[in-house]
């Protein structure tokens, strides 16, 4: 599977899980229910995605400022920090300029050398790749967060959203 078609079923998936959220009440997405210094909720892991893509494609390999700057009020403009009182929305609608952003660099792979070395001897190829498994990676991690409280999470796997043969 190339990197585009598969952002593009990272992109579907946080998009299942968005309406997901849209039906569970705010108390289930801000409890704090990891017991550690960052990430305690799932506004926090939500809010961690997005930041990472953002960082990734925006600082490192594009060299550019990240959309964080311009999308978010500056007391939200720090990874690690406690989301559980910003509303879903803000969030959401950060993460949809991050993947606007990143939809917009992925038209341009074509012209882009993916073995470039941009970042502590990463390639580009790698670190694209990187960015898509860790969403993948905190998705479930979420997943697990709405199924300890009581609520089914949409299905996400990739196998629902490859298309049928035959």
């Amino acid at each position: 599977m190339k990197i585009k078609q598969f952002y593009s079923y990272v992109q579907r998936a946080r998009h299942d899980l968005w309406a997901a959220f849209e039906l569970l009440p705010d108390e289930v997405l801000s409890k704090t229910m990891i017991p550690a210094e960052r990430f305690r909720c799932i506004k926090d892991l939500l809010m961690h995605i997005a930041a990472v893509e953002d960082s990734w494609i925006h600082e490192d390999i594009l060299r550019d400022t990240p959309v964080w700057q311009s999308a978010l009020p500056q007391a939200l403009q720090q990874d690690g920090a406690f989301f559980a009182d910003t509303p879903l929305e803000t969030i959401v609608s950060y993460h949809k300029a991050v993947e606007q952003s990143t939809k917009a660099f992925l038209e341009t792979l074509p012209n882009i050398d993916l073995q470039q070395i941009v970042e502590e001897d990463r390639t580009i190829e790698g670190i694209l790749w990187h960015v898509m498994q860790h969403e993948i990676r905190h998705t479930a991690q979420i997943a697990l967060l709405i199924r300890q409280q009581g609520f089914k999470p949409p299905a996400l796997d990739l196998l629902w959203f490859l298309p049928l043969q035959g």
